[in-house]
């Protein structure tokens, strides 16, 4: 399991807040589980520029730190869910606010045609 870096409690908030959703795909995880329970392969699906690897890990963290449960279905082919817990929810504004600050940001650097060509 994952260490956190010792003194975290001193830290400023925002140390703290980046030491448990910081990096590339986490808050990108968060974003998609808002939506609802996810299997490993939606997720696959919805971050394709993640490796495999790197969402296990990803996923692995959020888990210890409390933010996901990872539900696991006795069958053959396993099945994996993962679901938001109460405190990951509470995550909901951040991300949201990280979601309409990034089109802000792509509205006012993008020329017009740049950017209609990401939305289509």
């Amino acid at each position: 399991m994952r260490r956190k870096p010792q003194g975290i409690k001193s830290g400023c908030a925002v140390e703290v807040t980046l030491s448990v959703i910081g990096g590339l795909w986490k808050p990108v995880i968060l974003f998609h589980l808002l939506d609802g329970t996810k299997r490993f392969m939606e997720l696959t699906r919805l971050i394709p520029n993640a490796t495999q690897r790197m969402l296990t890990l990803q996923l692995r963290e959020l888990e210890t730190d409390g933010i996901i449960v990872r539900h696991v279905y006795p069958q053959v082919p396993p099945k994996v869910k993962y679901a938001l817990t109460p405190l990951g929810e509470s995550l909901a504004p951040v991300l949201i606010s990280l979601r309409d600050w990034g089109q802000s940001y792509r509205e006012h650097e993008m020329p017009d045609a740049q950017q209609e060509a990401l939305e289509a």
